[in-house]
């Protein structure tokens, strides 16, 4: 693999952040959950911020075992409204300047930690591949090149880049053309072999395969083989306008959405799809109040896209295609052409936490297995490579299970502890400043970026999240009252779990207090 040369330390530099780059990345949390929910849980969370208040000023509280009784007031307060039972709940505490936990309940109990679970991948990948490591895709032609035209085929060879976007591949086309290729009378051929993983079932997780989160790890992934829509409202027509982008013929989008003039309560994001057909249909009311919104959805295999969105930039470029997409691998005959090399690690994990970008953190997880094998990687290896790792960094997970690295898994499991020791060693290397700065900022950006708008922590955190159905999970730093940088875990696995969102502001308000030095 390459390694790119005098990168910069990216922990100062932005990442990107524009509307097109939070849809691509926008893999994790739930789509909306409606205005009337989203005020239900700002009036809870009011409530219990002032009940912390009160509990950093008068709350001593002795910890026995885990049962409601031994949480804070506030928080016992915040968790009654959920429903959610105490021993559903793993909290981990750590004042990074203490010599042991401040506060911790339930904190051995292995739990799913959803998205959580990208902090583990994303520490791996910067420790062992390092943080300027980049991935190439490469061109490569099959057969003689003649003038402008290659009597033979066109070698497409992925080596797993994470980001592999619209706008990078165009580039690398682009190239290809100004180095004379323009007729391409064969194939197209597609090397995956870097990659040892089978095609994925993109319905096996949630019955949902259009959704982009659900799109399999692939050597040669572009663009998260997925299409954004933006929807449109055009009141001087009383229509709402659908845009793809890319434009696919090989997609049909079907509108019979109406323009209405309402509050937006909710608008159309669950289209009825049929995937065999690569067809998604919008239909009902759309509020005018909703203002322009963006979908991104998956409908094609991996060749079918490829396929789709080369023929359109090739030919938007000026170049032909004869043949079709096959597999293929690039042999001794074979000749080098061009390559692109993606953005360096350090960079990419931030689109990976700060999104929650599942589709990345599964490329980045099984290129950990070049730490313990030759190529091809495979999921085991990269267990291997990371289990090795923890070990050498006296890190004892023994419960810790890792299917794929992202989080987006029911059977990946880990404790509020571990992921607070995880943290608390991140904070202690030398690539903290990477890593620290990948994680969403609570009121600022990121899957933060809409939450914790009011709370004192706004600004004054990195937070990772979690959510799956039934698991709500935070982990992070926060920068207290005292101005002292604080460890917390919060995980919770319960059936009530979509109902912690309050719960988990009020730890993140709690711990910003300074309150659970008072616990001792």
């Amino acid at each position: 693999m390459s390694i790119a040369k005098d990168v910069p330390r990216v922990g100062v530099v932005a990442s990107t952040t524009t509307r097109q780059a939070r849809a691509r990345a926008r893999v994790e949390e739930p789509a909306a959950h409606g205005p009337a929910l989203q005020i239900r849980i700002s009036a809870i969370t009011k409530t219990l911020r002032a009940a912390v208040a009160l509990t950093a000023l008068f709350g001593l509280i002795t910890l026995t075992s885990a049962t409601a009784a031994t949480l804070p007031v506030a928080l016992r307060e915040a968790l009654r409204q959920t429903g959610v039972p105490a021993e559903d709940v793993g909290l981990f505490v750590y004042d990074v300047g203490a010599a042991h936990p401040t506060f911790e309940h339930n904190a051995d109990r292995p739990m799913n930690p959803a998205s959580t679970m990208k902090l583990l991948t994303t520490l791996a990948g910067l420790e062992l591949l390092g943080p300027t490591f980049t991935w190439r895709t490469e061109a490569w032609t099959e057969g003689r090149l003649t003038g402008d035209a290659l009597d033979g085929n066109l070698i497409l060879k992925g080596y797993g880049d994470p980001k592999l976007t619209l706008e990078t591949f165009w580039l690398f086309l682009r190239e290809l053309r100004a180095r004379g290729l323009r007729q391409i009378r064969g194939d197209l051929l597609v090397d995956r072999s870097f990659f040892s993983v089978d095609e994925i079932d993109p319905g096996h997780f949630d019955n949902d395969p259009t959704r982009p989160y659900n799109v399999g790890p692939d050597a040669l992934l572009v663009n998260f083989r997925s299409i954004r829509l933006e929807f449109l409202p055009m009141e001087q027509l009383g229509t709402v306008r659908i845009l793809a982008m890319p434009d696919l013929s090989q997609i049909t989008i079907g509108n019979q959405l109406t323009l209405i003039t309402a509050r937006c309560d909710g608008w159309p994001d669950k289209p009825l799809a049929d995937w065999p057909q690569s067809r998604l249909t919008f239909s009902g009311a759309y509020p005018v109040a909703c203002g322009e919104r963006e979908r991104s959805f998956s409908l094609l295999t991996r060749n079918q896209y490829l396929l789709a969105l080369f023929s359109q930039l090739w030919r938007e470029l000026g170049g032909t295609l004869k043949g079709i997409v096959r597999d293929g691998v690039v042999t001794e005959q074979s000749h080098w052409l061009a390559s692109v090399e993606s953005p360096p690690l350090a960079e990419l994990i931030r689109d990976i936490n700060k999104f929650s970008n599942n589709v990345m953190a599964r490329q980045v997880f099984l290129t950990l297995s070049l730490a313990a094998d030759n190529p091809p990687v495979t999921a085991a290896g990269a267990a291997r490579a990371l289990r090795a790792w923890l070990t050498r960094s006296h890190l004892d997970f023994a419960e810790l299970e890792i299917e794929n690295g992202s989080g987006l898994s029911r059977n990946e499991r880990i404790n509020a502890r571990h992921l607070g020791e995880l943290l608390l060693y991140a904070w202690r290397s030398p690539l903290m400043p990477e890593y620290v700065s990948s994680l969403p900022i609570p009121g600022v950006d990121g899957t933060l970026r809409r939450r914790l708008k009011d709370s004192p922590a706004a600004g004054r955190a990195h937070i990772k999240t979690g959510y799956l159905d039934g698991v709500r999970a935070i982990a992070g730093y926060v920068v207290d009252v005292r101005g002292h940088t604080v460890i917390v875990v919060s995980l919770i696995n319960s059936p009530r779990a979509v109902n912690a969102l309050g719960f988990q502001e009020a730890v993140v308000d709690w711990v910003w207090s300074g309150a659970p030095q008072s616990v001792h």
